[in-house]
């Protein structure tokens, strides 16, 4: 099983050392969320099926491709992804160029992770409508996709137009992994047809079946456990097959890298890395 380490639910000021810690004890990704703007409206933030604001407008937040090219250069091994990466809410030529940065400076250690979006505020505040967000991020998908892979590419699509491009360079990786967050049925969709895999909401062993039986097999999936049982319950995920859990094994976030370690010593956690580097 592979371990990812969620970056955005500690502060900024942490993410530094616990990226470090995480690359040092043999964790496999560290992962950022991102949002262009908080709008001030509260009643724009609530998360759906919760009635409380599911984000206030004085959360701190950096663009994370950006972020990522920084921690790339603290780091030598770790994943660096995105969970997720609104592409939809930029011209796609911008989301290609950071995710090929990302990818060429950390030396191929990118993951684009992507979603539509819940937060109808910011999507009002750049003037995108935001009932056609799903269908933009699909069409901005395939863009992204054939400016990494493609010496000249023109396209003509319902959101996005352009004339033969040149896009250089490429990234490190042959085929930037692409995944789809999200629970919709349109996000399940896309992450069988369109991605490389599929990254959960926070879950439990149970309440995960129902959401991979939705989603179908074949489609690897990344699922954040932040109530991760012990140990002897990491192979039920993967016979469900989960290939990566993101966790949060602290509780405090100035406790994060001395939790980080213990987890690491009780799930093994990169012990094979450890082992070859003595």
């Amino acid at each position: 099983m592979k371990f990812g380490v969620p970056l955005g639910l500690l502060h900024p000021a942490a993410w530094k050392d616990v990226a470090v810690a995480a690359d040092e004890l043999g964790f496999e990704s560290v992962w950022l969320p991102e949002h262009l703007v908080f709008a001030t409206d509260l009643s724009l933030a609530r998360y759906p099926g919760g009635a409380d604001p599911g984000i206030r407008p004085e959360t701190p937040l950096f663009d994370a491709p950006a972020y990522l090219c920084w921690l790339a250069a603290h780091t030598s091994r770790v994943l660096l992804g995105t969970a997720v990466q609104l592409l939809a809410l930029r011209h796609p030529f911008v989301s290609a160029r950071a995710f090929a940065t990302l990818d060429v400076v950390s030396g191929g250690r990118a993951v684009c992770g992507v979603g539509a979006g819940w937060y109808r505020g910011e999507w009002d505040a750049a003037g995108i409508p935001f009932e056609t967000r799903g269908a933009r991020l699909d069409e901005a998908i395939a863009v992204v996709r054939r400016l990494w892979t493609e010496p000249v590419v023109a396209y003509a699509g319902r959101f996005y137009s352009f004339p033969e491009v040149a896009f250089e360079p490429k990234p490190v990786q042959r085929r930037l992994p692409v995944l789809a967050g999200g629970e919709s049925a349109a996000a399940l969709r896309r992450a069988a047809r369109l991605c490389d895999g599929w990254i959960s909401m926070p879950h439990t062993l149970d309440s995960i079946r129902p959401q991979l039986d939705r989603l179908g097999g074949g489609v690897p999936v990344t699922a954040h456990a932040y109530a991760l049982g012990p140990p002897e319950e990491v192979p039920a995920w993967a016979a469900l097959g989960v290939e990566r859990l993101i966790v949060r094994p602290w509780t405090r976030g100035r406790d994060a890298v001395a939790a980080l370690t213990a987890f690491a010593e009780r799930y093994g956690v990169g012990r094979d890395i450890q082992t070859i580097g003595r």
